[in-house]
């Protein structure tokens, strides 16, 4: 577990708190951008709209319909780094640069994904909270984040 505090989110559910290891070494912009939206509380209230049973479930989304984002598009940071069970990676639209506040974290492995989407995490604790998240494409009543913070700045 990574004791790098300014390096790791927790990501609070209504089932318990996720604990994801952040991976500035694989995607800096990345990784500053989604630490900049949790410190101004972005996060907080958004729901888990598409939660697909063996494969993820993507939030961050304002809207809550997919659609939706900050506003602020980020340029791809693609990786060799595996899409196995617990990894956090940005959703984006066909452009490859346009990964904006959406992610996923994956329940299963999904290696069809590698390289072509920006891993800038990982679960270290917590996935069992992250495999009680409600279903759906799009989820009805879908479950949303309580709250998440930068563990360096939790009271």
């Amino acid at each position: 577990m990574s004791t790098d505090l300014e390096n790791t989110l927790y990501l609070d559910l209504k089932d318990g708190r996720v604990v994801i290891e952040l991976r500035p070494d694989l995607a800096p912009k990345h990784v500053a951008r989604i630490k900049e939206l949790t410190r101004e509380g972005f996060y907080n209230g958004v729901a888990f709209h598409r939660v697909i049973d063996g494969f993820m479930a993507q939030g961050g989304d304002p809207t809550g319909t997919g659609a939706g984002g900050s506003g602020k598009k980020l340029p791809a940071e693609f990786s060799a780094e595996p899409h196995v069970r617990g990894v956090c990676s940005m959703a984006r639209a066909q452009d490859p640069n346009s990964g904006d506040s959406q992610f996923f974290i994956v329940f299963d492995d999904a290696r069809f994904l590698d390289k072509q989407y920006t891993v800038w995490g990982k679960v270290v604790s917590g996935m069992e909270f992250v495999d009680k998240i409600k279903r759906g494409e799009p989820v009805r009543e879908p479950d949303r984040i309580v709250k998440m913070q930068v563990a360096a700045d939790a009271a």
